[in-house]
């Protein structure tokens, strides 16, 4: 078959053997750039000029000639490549020339570090009370208990959990990793890690689900709302320490506070989420039997939305835990502590195994909270099915 169409310089391609690799390649290349003739000469000449000049990046721009000329793109897209090569070697300044008068970022720095300082100043009395009613009330009794409960019948119960929401597979597994966590003496601290993933994920759940509900219920809600939680889930975790250390100090209660406010995100999301999914047949159908709106949330959103908002409640878990290294800096004892010292220390064997039951502790917690997603009916068929197996 011939090739047909322009070449550069106008030659108008003949009838030629497919077997002409260079005919091919100027076809195709002809074909991607779409450059008449003085295009074409154009962007020689350029080519040219800015290789017989004395620059110094000259090999960077025949790169990107060659990349502009081989990847398809939008002319908006070729467009800004140009713009872009001509600012790499115009000098037009680099990132840091920026006026000095427009620069505020120190000026904003210290109109926050105020505001902390007045709440610090305010505020720190009230919290500190709160923070020791949790520690004293909930976080000290829920640790302590499981502290006393035998490291055997931890383990009974949770294979025996695993095996009534997953099955037996599941079972075998967690009682394996919770023997591994035993025998390499965590079991004690991967307890005091769960009070505080407990505490902060029911604070979370607590959270979160009001949240969910409201921002579902309402559109600007919603659009208020997402710059936070956007804000909260890629702001560096460390952030959320200085606050936190300067109102409550240090210990488990400024722990639990961090880890929440790294860990609810998702748990609004994804209640948000759920509702929102819920079929508006089945609501209009609620309505017209005479549902009230709180009958309608309570007995028709909420029940169809529960996986949605389980899954939210497993990422919550999940998050927490992932914070317990960070959290260590500041007090929380567990898990973060035996990494973190194994950092100070430079004892790579004693942070490894920190790692080690953090993830025995995930995989674990993970594998239950989502067997705890799925429908209740596919679970127990799943179940009977595994065990007739």
């Amino acid at each position: 078959m011939a090739l047909k169409g322009i070449i550069p310089g106008g030659i108008r391609a003949g009838n030629r053997s497919d077997n002409s690799l260079l005919s091919r390649a100027i076809y195709y290349a002809t074909l991607r750039l779409r450059l008449p003739s003085w295009g074409w000469a154009l962007l020689i000449a350029a080519a040219v000029v800015w290789y017989t000049l004395p620059i110094p990046h000259w090999p960077n721009f025949v790169g990107f000639m060659a990349i502009w000329i081989a990847v398809p793109a939008a002319p908006w897209m070729r467009a800004l490549g140009i713009v872009l090569i001509v600012g790499t070697f115009a000098s037009m300044g680099d990132a840091s020339s920026v006026p000095e008068s427009w620069l505020i970022g120190k000026d904003i720095g210290n109109w926050l570090d105020d505001r902390v300082e007045w709440m610090v100043s305010n505020w720190r009395p009230a919290l500190k009370t709160g923070s020791d009613e949790l520690l004293r009330r909930a976080l000290l009794p829920l640790e302590k208990w499981l502290l006393a409960l035998p490291w055997w019948l931890v383990i009974g119960v949770t294979t025996a959990i695993a095996y009534k929401i997953v099955g037996r597979r599941l079972a075998i597994v967690t009682a394996s990793l919770l023997l591994v966590l035993t025998v390499l003496n965590l079991m004690e601290p991967a307890l005091s890690t769960f009070a505080i993933v407990v505490i902060a994920t029911f604070i979370s759940a607590a959270l979160g689900i009001p949240l969910g509900i409201l921002s579902a219920q309402s559109n600007r809600f919603q659009s208020f709302l997402r710059p936070v939680l956007d804000t909260a889930q890629t702001m560096p975790s460390f952030v959320y320490l200085v606050p936190v250390v300067m109102l409550l100090g240090i210990g488990k209660v400024p722990a639990v506070i961090a880890t929440v406010i790294y860990a609810v995100p998702p748990m609004i999301r994804l209640t948000d989420l759920g509702i929102r999914q819920v079929d508006p047949d089945l609501l209009e159908a609620a309505r017209s039997f005479g549902a009230t709106r709180m009958q309608l949330l309570l007995k028709v959103q909420v029940p169809l939305a529960m996986p949605t908002i389980m899954a939210g409640l497993n990422q919550t878990v999940m998050m927490a835990l992932a914070m317990v290294v960070i959290a260590s800096m500041i007090g929380a004892r567990g898990l973060g502590i035996e990494v973190l010292n194994g950092i100070n220390r430079l004892e790579f064997g004693r942070g490894l195994l920190g790692g080690i039951g953090i993830v025995i502790m995930a995989v674990v917690i993970d594998r239950i909270s989502q067997g705890l997603v799925k429908d209740p009916m596919a679970r127990d068929g799943a179940g009977e099915g595994e065990d007739a197996r």
